[in-house]
């Protein structure tokens, strides 16, 4: 599926500013996974979330639009698509992890993550202890680091491929609790019947960072990504998206 956020001219393989390789003219082609809210989601037609909105200072510094491609999460791994010329980079709120790195490059990190637990207020589980002990049933996205963090607790959990479907599977009974990234929890308790329905669990810090990826050996364009991000976070703008999208930023993130 192909989500176009801007206008793009041309085709084939081209330059941005500053002889920054793009697989189309006048673009910035993102893959990503849909949806997964506050970073990427539909609105109205339209993508956006916080991810799409770092991206478009990246765009603007290489004066083109970005496209967004809804990819398969568990094609993030590999880097296929950026191998194969679908995409130039990749944003989908993606920890930057050393079995990523084998196949991708990161930008430098643009979030600093934690996963959490998100329970049946009728199950009353606070954490993934009490999961293991009394068998309960857990719930992760499929290839995500919080479903390998479960995995590496001694958990077997039910992989949904989307967030809306773990909030789904959480929602219908599927499962009695779920474990994935702590904004995406946060987003969902803002809706009064999550809130009334579930109930967070103790946090788990997991020291995740999410970074940006490109193909391998593409150097122009993660430098590109690299000052867009530093320079976000100097001038304030970085500050502004969190707020807009997230919610307050934590202290010293700028």
């Amino acid at each position: 599926m192909f989500l176009v956020a801007g206008c793009s001219s041309g085709a084939g393989p081209a330059e941005a500013a500053g002889g920054v390789p793009v697989v189309e003219k006048g673009a910035l082609t993102t893959c990503t996974h849909l949806p997964y809210p506050p970073f990427q989601f539909e609105r109205d037609g339209e993508i956006v979330g916080f991810d799409v909105a770092l991206v478009d200072l990246v765009a603007k510094r290489l004066k083109v639009e970005q496209k967004i491609v809804d990819t398969p999460f568990e094609n993030f791994k590999t880097g296929a698509f950026l191998n194969s010329g679908e995409c130039d980079l990749a944003a989908a709120g993606m920890t930057i992890t050393d079995d990523r790195k084998k196949n991708v490059d990161f930008s430098v990190p643009y979030f600093d993550a934690t996963q959490a637990l998100l329970a049946t207020r009728k199950s009353g589980l606070t954490s993934l202890d009490e999961v293991k002990s009394r068998r309960a049933r857990l719930g992760a996205q499929t290839e995500t680091t919080g479903e390998s963090h479960a995995k590496k607790q001694g958990l077997d959990p039910v992989a949904f491929e989307s967030s809306d479907a773990v909030l789904t599977g959480l929602r219908t009974g599927q499962v009695d609790a779920v474990v994935i990234d702590y904004p995406v929890v946060q987003g969902w308790l803002k809706d009064r019947r999550n809130a009334a329905e579930f109930s967070l669990g103790r946090p788990i810090e997991t020291g995740e960072q999410y970074g940006i990826s490109v193909k391998k050996g593409n150097r122009k364009l993660l430098a590109a990504i690299d000052r867009a991000i530093r320079e976000a976070r100097a001038d304030g703008s970085y500050d502004s998206l969190y707020r807009r999208w997230i919610g307050p930023p934590p202290q010293g993130s700028s």
